[in-house]
């Protein structure tokens, strides 16, 4: 016959199909872990950095993002790899802070004008310009 242990403290029971100790694991989420002699865990944290609470910012990391993505897929040029470096910059602000902050959208402003036209062919390319207008209020 299976050993029974208490599972919440109140008398239910269930068989833990083994007889002897035994561990009950509820939920575990965002962690690492181990069991057994010799075994090691590790965990990377992906969203270290700051929450971005601001909406726009949220909708202007996402658009960065974006854009970076469709640039890879274009011949680069000197103004593609300046915005591709002022992009790379915002991204970082904005993970790193929350926000990106007034300069650095003044130099992103700048980059997509200096990467020409094209940019305004892509999606990507609009959703930034646009973002980018709307926070620094023109």
């Amino acid at each position: 016959m299976a050993a029974r242990r208490t599972t919440d403290g109140g008398g239910d029971t269930e068989p833990t199909g083994t007889p002897g100790p035994s561990v009950h694991i509820g939920t575990v989420s965002h962690s690492a872990m181990t069991f057994g002699a010799g075994s090691t865990a590790s965990t990377v944290n992906h969203t270290a950095g700051a929450v971005v609470d601001d909406p726009v910012q949220r909708e202007l990391l996402a658009a960065v993002r974006a854009l970076r993505a469709d640039l890879e897929r274009l011949v680069a040029t000197a103004g593609t790899e300046i915005l591709d470096a002022e992009l790379v910059a915002a991204e970082d602000e904005i993970t790193a802070s929350g926000a990106a902050g007034p300069a650095r959208l003044e130099r992103l402003r700048g980059a997509l004008t200096t990467a020409g036209e094209w940019v305004g062919v892509l999606g990507s390319g609009v959703a930034v310009a646009e973002l980018v207008t709307a926070l620094t209020g023109g």
